[in-house]
């Protein structure tokens, strides 16, 4: 896959992840992972699978956190069919980092999360 399909397969995820949840839909969030996929959530703890990553959406949605935006967004490409997404994010009550989302192209073309590392820096 030329590598500027595989960046635009990843920015597609981001972009279906974060429209999920600014709709507050924690299953269309935990879609964009893949099955097997560690989620790395501080200060919450680990999460493994996509049972799991759901859940803590659904906790996090039913807090009244919404409207997710990203800032300082950098993406470096990760072998040859994946990208790295470090960036800052901030929310309606909160904000933060990511430290690491790699995004990677799956056979059927589309990207998923195969590990998130993200962290809560402070309430607003």
């Amino acid at each position: 896959m030329a590598p500027q399909t595989v960046f635009e397969a990843c920015k597609a995820g981001i972009l279906q992840w974060q429209t999920a949840f600014n709709n507050q839909d924690a299953q269309g969030c935990a879609a964009q992972y893949h099955k097997d996929c560690t989620m790395v959530a501080k200060p919450f703890g680990t999460f493994k699978g996509t049972e799991q990553i759901q859940a803590l959406w659904q906790k996090i949605i039913d807090q009244g956190f919404n409207n997710v935006q990203y800032s300082d967004v950098i993406w470096h490409p990760e072998g040859n069919d994946g990208f790295l997404l470090t960036s800052r994010w901030q929310m309606n009550k909160a904000f933060g980092v990511v430290h690491k989302e790699h995004w990677q192209v799956q056979t059927d073309g589309k990207a998923l999360l195969v590990y998130d590392e993200f962290e809560v820096q402070g309430e607003r």
